[in-house]
């Protein structure tokens, strides 16, 4: 029982993840299972490995190095190679897995590179440092010191102050949530670093990892909110596809035009205007908000919606009324089962995609940039399909007329950038088009 002594908080620590594991793999089967995905995140799923097989290195150098006596001296820096290399393969995935789930890693495999290359010298360093390591006794417990110790501090260092200049730089397209899980992330680092430098012998390194490790899962990797958010996105889905059958469609028009929102929003960003505008946020709201434009055709009769010919002048008004009533369907049902602004651009989406660049559009005539971004991209994604797809009172027009059709409504009504976003990617858009149909 005398070791327990002095590895308590690591037995803890690795229970503790261990038991987070099992959870994992078990509600992650489950949500494959109901949802024929999988959520697997590999580089969490390694990080997750690693971060156990530190706290277990931890834990039995902890031992180890409080019986010199009794334990030879190649066995206690063969515990401590296997702690500081696990804690420095940490750190390099912890890094990695932000940069996976915030900006994305990069195509450019010298950026890869460089984003692994302090991770392996550190380890390369720590392995030749390893037999200068010193032993050294303290009033509580006995601790290491030497160069590798060292190594591992500056490495650690190192990782924060990359990811520090990625939020920096990135820090508009990194999402909210992201962004404040990160900043905890790092100030737990921070924090537990220093107190270990500061108070070498208080070996709470371990603490550092269990905390970091486990607010990933609860934050970010969770199968439950990946469940949910896959629910809402069927539900959605379902509902919006449930309208446009009143329309004599199956789904096709909602997925084609979605895409292309999308497709021209990630376009636009390149423009410098809208670089800092056009977020990872704002892209991951706008693939939730574009099924649901046309959520208000469910408050207009059938025999409008499928009428074979041209509607009659109160027949147009009465279509008229889908983009006002959609509003108020999301703000009073669907508003509240995501986030503010995923509410907020749904709202926007459904209630101004029919407002033209010059004003002449419905329902309340707003004009150039008064109309919401959102709403412009989504009026371009929805004429282009509209005139290229079958509808009940006529045939799909050719493609090269329906770019025609928006070249023409460039500057009136459209937006100019978005129409130029759009225009500069047909080959996707004929990707889009054809798979889609």
């Amino acid at each position: 029982m005398i070791i327990l002594q002095w590895c308590k908080m690591q037995i803890m620590c690795l229970l503790i993840l261990v038991y987070i594991g099992i959870t994992y793999i078990r509600e992650g089967r489950n949500l494959n299972r109901m949802t024929k995905k999988s959520n697997c995140n590999h580089l969490f799923d390694a990080i997750f490995a690693i971060s156990e097989l530190a706290v277990l290195f931890d834990g039995i150098t902890a031992c180890t190095i409080n019986f010199l006596d009794q334990v030879p001296r190649a066995v206690n820096l063969l515990m401590h190679l296997g702690m500081f290399v696990s804690y420095e393969i940490y750190v390099m995935l912890l890094f990695l897995y932000w940069v996976s789930v915030t900006v994305g890693i990069p195509k450019r495999k010298w950026m890869k590179a460089a984003y692994l290359l302090p991770g392996v010298i550190a380890v390369f360093l720590t392995i030749c440092f390893l037999p200068e390591l010193r032993f050294m006794q303290g009033v509580y417990t006995n601790y290491s010191m030497g160069k590798a110790v060292y190594v591992c501090f500056v490495s650690v260092a190192i990782y924060c102050i990359m990811t520090i200049t990625v939020i920096v730089t990135k820090y508009r397209y990194i999402p909210k949530n992201k962004l404040e899980a990160l900043a905890t992330t790092l100030i737990c680092i921070v924090i537990i670093m220093s107190l270990q430098i500061i108070f070498p012998e208080y070996l709470i390194s371990s603490i550092a990892i269990a905390m970091i490790t486990i607010s990933i899962y609860i934050n970010m990797e969770n199968p439950s909110i990946y469940g949910l958010e896959h629910y809402h996105h069927e539900m959605v889905m379902g509902f919006a596809t449930l309208v446009e059958n009143k329309d004599d469609n199956t789904g096709g028009h909602i997925r084609r035009s979605s895409a292309y929102a999308v497709l021209i929003a990630k376009n636009l960003r390149k423009n410098k205007k809208y670089k800092n505008v056009i977020t990872r946020d704002y892209l991951d709201n706008l693939a939730q908000s574009a099924p649901m434009h046309d959520i208000g055709k469910i408050g207009i009769p059938d025999t409008i919606l499928q009428k074979p010919g041209r509607l009659t002048a109160e027949e147009f008004d009465k279509m008229k009324e889908h983009p006002v009533i959609g509003g108020k369907i999301i703000r009073d049902t669907f508003g509240h089962l995501y986030n503010g602004e995923y509410e907020s651009m749904a709202y926007q989406v459904a209630m101004y995609h029919h407002e033209k660049w010059n004003g002449k559009g419905y329902p309340k005539g707003l004009s150039g940039t008064d109309i919401p971004l959102c709403a412009r991209i989504m009026a371009v994604a929805d004429v282009f399909d509209a005139v290229s797809a079958k509808r009940c009172y006529r045939d799909a027009m050719p493609l090269e007329e329906c770019y025609s059709i928006i070249k023409n409504g460039r500057g009136t009504d459209f937006d100019p950038d978005i129409v130029d976003a759009f225009m500069s990617n047909k080959d996707k858009v004929e990707e889009i088009y054809c798979h889609e149909r």
